[in-house]
């Protein structure tokens, strides 16, 4: 947008602080090769747009705003003289994407000073040559930094991952172990019994009998109910009992293992009337290694699919075999990322999800949402930790207009007052030293803010702190990150 051009005057520019301590012939050129503008309340220049002039505030009001999601939010409102914006950045030449970081509007008529943006490059080289190479040096020494500690932060949030997968993945592989040891002697055990009752004299209609016993044991395995403590303890006693008055030895050691598979008087007394009284232990002895053994192999079942489960949530947290931009679900990037940080997170601390499972799919890149989430969910932790080591860490999902909501609540120490407003500035932590790279925050401002045109907001109080996550529900453009 283009003002209405006005005389310039030299010693008008010279007032400026930005350019006080320039000579009377370098002020002359600026008035020159620049020239000074009137604009009318509403925009001066667009967010995105390429950055072809650099403005200096001569009088009015300015505002400079950034576009999140589908809001404009107020980055700064001044009438402060002297104040300046637009191609700042322009001295680096076409080895950055020349465009303007902001938008600027005007609320009252308003005068500018205003530079071409290549004008305003030449005289700083001109001008100021040590500066700009050391302006230089600031802007790609802080990029590369930057960038080092992202891949540093990066690095250090999958070995904490790694380490967590592999204390999860290691209690399930360790028990699948020792149920298969177990098995395997289980087994052996049952093949000698078979083989003992194999050798005696029984009909071949007691020998189908027994069979069809074990046939049926099998079956009240697998549909065995859950029982409370007290009802599985009044349970074996009856259990016990029973096996006692029936002269069957060990019957304690025998009872629990019936319990569990659902067996129960009825069904005992069911296999005493189907075989004689003196083929009843050894009845009983190979029924108890057919309930053992189908024990056995439903904890390997269970084991063997816990690992399964952790993998495909590791699958789904680095969507290693999936497009970076595709339609999610939330609520199971949610869940693969409290999963694989369920090591990390501990049993102090109480996960509640409190998801609404009737929002749709979003426009996402995933994997990078797994990596906001990690984030927050690692600084609420930690907050806890300072609290003490216990609380509650709730997750919630909900429709904010045409925007889906990710809340985490923790009930940790809380943001100071003062910290709040730099949470989300790169290097600024709260952590110890050697614990917080203090990019965290700001790159999941990035991921979300300029990856996803959404928003990210913090509230805080000790005991109470919400990190909400705003996401648009539909594609809102296309955007480099």
């Amino acid at each position: 947008m283009s003002g209405q051009p006005l005389p310039c005057a030299p010693q008008e520019i010279g007032s400026l602080f930005l350019f006080e301590k320039l000579t009377p012939e370098q002020l002359g050129r600026l008035c020159a090769e620049g020239r000074v503008e009137q604009f009318e309340p509403g925009p001066v220049y667009t967010e995105g747009e390429p950055a072809t002039c650099f403005y200096v505030l001569l009088e009015g009001t300015v505002v400079l705003y950034r576009r999140v999601g589908g809001d404009d939010v107020e980055v700064t409102r001044t009438s402060q003289r002297g104040v300046y914006a637009g191609s700042m950045q322009a001295y680096l030449g076409d080895r950055v994407r020349q465009v303007y970081n902001n938008s600027m509007r005007v609320t009252e008529p308003t005068r500018f000073f205003v530079l071409p943006a290549d004008t305003f490059a030449g005289i700083m080289q001109e001008w100021f040559p040590m500066a700009v190479h050391l302006l230089e040096g600031l802007f790609f020494g802080s990029k590369n930094t930057q960038r080092a500690i992202g891949q540093r932060e990066r690095l250090l949030a999958l070995g904490s991952l790694s380490a967590g997968l592999t204390h999860e993945l290691n209690n399930p592989a360790a028990a699948a172990v020792r149920a298969t040891a177990t098995l395997r002697e289980r087994v052996g055990k049952m093949r000698h019994k078979l083989a003992i009752i194999a050798q005696g004299s029984y009909s071949p209609e007691v020998m189908a009998n027994l069979i069809d016993l074990q046939e049926r044991t099998a079956e009240r395995v697998a549909k065995a109910p859950t029982l409370s403590p007290l009802e599985a303890s009044d349970r074996e006693d009856a259990l016990s009992d029973w096996l006692d008055d029936h002269g069957i030895p060990d019957g304690w050691r025998i009872a629990p293992a019936f319990v569990q598979a659902g067996l129960d008087e009825d069904w005992l007394d069911q296999v005493a009337a189907a075989v004689d009284e003196e083929l009843l232990p050894s009845a009983i002895g190979w029924l108890n290694y057919t309930v053992e053994t189908e024990l056995l192999m439903d904890e390997i079942n269970d084991s063997t699919t816990r690992i399964s489960h952790l993998v495909d949530a590791a699958k789904q947290y680095s969507q290693l075999d999936r497009a970076p931009f595709q339609n999610a679900d939330v609520h199971e990037l949610l869940d693969s990322t409290l999963l694989m940080l369920s090591g990390k997170i501990g049993r102090q601390i109480k996960v509640v999800k409190d998801y609404d499972r009737t929002l749709p799919r979003i426009p996402a890149y995933p994997a990078e949402l797994n990596q906001v989430w990690t984030n927050l969910i690692d600084n609420a932790v930690a907050a806890m930790n300072s609290a003490g080591g216990e609380g509650t860490l709730t997750v919630r999902t909900a429709r904010d207009h045409d925007r889906l909501l990710v809340e985490f609540r923790d009930t940790g120490v809380g943001i100071p007052a003062e910290d709040r407003g730099r949470i989300f500035d790169p290097f600024f932590t709260t952590k110890p030293v050697g614990e917080g790279t203090g990019l965290g925050l700001d790159i999941s401002w990035r991921i979300v803010v300029n990856k996803h045109h959404g928003s990210i907001q913090v509230e805080s109080e000790p005991g109470d702190t919400r990190f909400q996550v705003l996401l648009p529900l539909t594609v809102v453009e296309e955007e480099s990150a």
